[in-house]
């Protein structure tokens, strides 16, 4: 299980606790100040230092290092329980899915802020229109093969790197499985959604991703 960290500290001892037993928690911190990675080494995880700041950069370190035939991913600021990840491997293991993706449910108002929800509903849109995909959501936990994920030759570094997976799979013609979760408050304000800088980032990042041609032209040009 990958779990990008920046400045979690207070959320990994539950997020950690939570993990499946017998699965191998591959914490990867993109430059953490408030000694995340000490924490999360006590509470027995890998972890590994990506030194590239941005999300996807942290995620694909971890894609890279994981050694799984499944690879999951699980944000680590305790919004997500990473135990629900259970029945997606079920999903992939079965041969049912290829890439499995949870659908964010608020469990109360304000977990998910207005101008975030409102976002993720045009890019849910934009992505139906570009893959034909009818998703709802584009959040972070997820499960597919590692080799599979490793041959969709993942290029963003930034915050379009969830989108990017999501639209190259669908270009390669897997079979993507979506499932509600419950969406619990974060810890600590997010990187992304809680700054109008991260949002505007996250916003040109996925922008640009939605541009890609198709993987057949990418391979002619």
């Amino acid at each position: 299980m990958v779990l990008p960290c920046l400045d979690e500290a207070e959320a990994l001892p539950w997020v950690l606790r939570r993990v499946p037993p017998g699965w191998r928690a591959l914490v990867v911190d993109n430059g953490s100040t408030d000694g995340s990675p000490r924490i999360a080494r006590a509470l027995g995880a890998t972890v590994l230092h990506e030194p590239r700041r941005g999300f996807g950069a942290a995620c694909h370190a971890g894609l890279t290092a994981a050694t799984a035939d499944i690879v999951c991913f699980c944000d680590c600021d305790a919004s997500l329980d990473p135990a629900l990840l259970v029945p997606f491997v079920r999903e992939v293991l079965a041969g049912e899915a290829d890439l499995v993706l949870g659908r964010r449910r608020p469990v109360r108002r304000g977990t998910w802020p207005a101008h975030a929800r409102a976002g993720n509903l045009a890019l849910t849109r934009l992505l139906r229109r570009r893959t034909g995909l009818r998703l709802h959501d584009l959040g972070p936990l997820r499960a597919a093969r590692r080799t599979d994920l490793l041959a969709l030759g993942l290029t963003d570094r930034r915050s379009g790197y969830p989108l990017q997976m999501v639209v190259r799979a669908a270009d390669a013609g897997w079979r993507v499985t979506e499932h509600d979760v419950p969406y619990l408050p974060r810890s600590g304000a997010s990187k992304v959604t809680g700054t109008w800088r991260g949002t505007w980032q996250a916003v040109r990042d996925m922008s640009r991703v939605l541009a890609e041609p198709p993987a057949t032209e990418r391979a002619v040009r």
